[in-house]
Formats: structure tokens, sequence, C-alpha cells
């Protein structure tokens, strides 16, 4: 077969066909039937939360405070917090002080202790609060890196808090 113009004509029997006339009505069909369904009409929107105090529509003045507690050696998992006595702690000591809401995620991290060579390597948890920033909420966040420094006779909680654009 040879390719001439538009078509394909056939060497053997001389009649051209006109494939490019063929292949767009057939892609014309394709087209226009994937357009013959009736489009679904959007679900209604679920509610909101904004408007009250624990779940603005927009606030000012929040902060977003990150804690790094350290469970244990990485290499060594049987050693150190386990997993229902950090659920134990964050029940206890955390929920109480902040009911509306955190985020906790388990991370790995390193710490290098007072006088120590070598960082130690641990297994760890990253507790995310955001919340108002006032006086109060300062006093638990301070209330739960000292509950878990007793608990665990840690040396540190690693605290990092900045501001934050909050809506709900």
């Amino acid at each position: 077969m040879t390719k001439q113009g538009t078509g394909i004509r056939s060497q053997g029997s001389g009649k051209q066909v006109r494939l490019s006339v063929v292949l767009l009505a057939a892609l014309g069909l394709i087209a226009s039937a994937g357009c013959a369904h009736k489009t679904a009409a959007p679900a209604p929107a679920a509610p909101t939360l904004a408007g009250d105090a624990a779940h603005p529509g927009h606030a000012q003045g929040w902060v977003d405070t990150r804690l790094y507690f350290g469970l244990g050696p990485a290499d060594e998992p049987e050693k150190g917090v386990s997993e229902v006595a950090w659920r134990a702690f964050l029940d206890q000591e955390v929920t109480p002080r902040f009911p509306n809401g955190l985020s906790v995620v388990d991370v790995y991290g390193q710490w290098l202790g007072k006088g120590a060579a070598t960082p130690e390597r641990l297994r760890s948890k990253l507790l995310i609060i955001d919340y108002p920033d006032n006086a109060d909420n300062r006093t638990k966040i301070d209330a739960i890196r000292a509950a878990w420094k007793q608990k665990t006779g840690d040396q540190s909680v690693l605290m990092v808090t900045a501001p934050a654009d909050v809506s709900f």
C-alpha cells in the first residue's frame, strides 16, 4: 500500500479509500457518545464548624506548637516508653488540657544529651497543638512538658512554637 494525499491507495485494486474521513467520523461518534449521559448534581456541602470558639472560621492570635517526645532507643523498641504508655500519657496529661483537638505523628530523631559524646537515636512522637496564644494555654504546654520529664526522667521536651493563621 502507498500513501497518497489524504487517503490510502491499495496497489492491487486501484481503489482509493479515504481513511481520514472514516477516522474523523469514528472519532466524532466516540466523542459525542461521551456527552450523551447526564451529569449528577453536586452533593450539598457538609455543615461547617465555623463560628464557635474552638473552631473559628478565621482566627488571629493563635499559635502552632510542636512538642517532641523521645520514647526510647530507635534500635531497641522493647526499651523505653511503649505505645500503651504513650497513649495513657496522652489521655491523662494532654487531652484534658487540650480537648478540642491535636495531632500526633510518629517520628525518628536524634538527641545529644548533656555530656554525651554521640547522639542518641530515638523513637519519638511529635505532638502538634494549635491554640489561642494566652497565658493559660502556655501554662498548659509547660505542664505537659514537665509531666513527661517527670514520668520518663528525660532532660528535655523540644518545643517549637510559631504564629498560626487558623481557620476551620
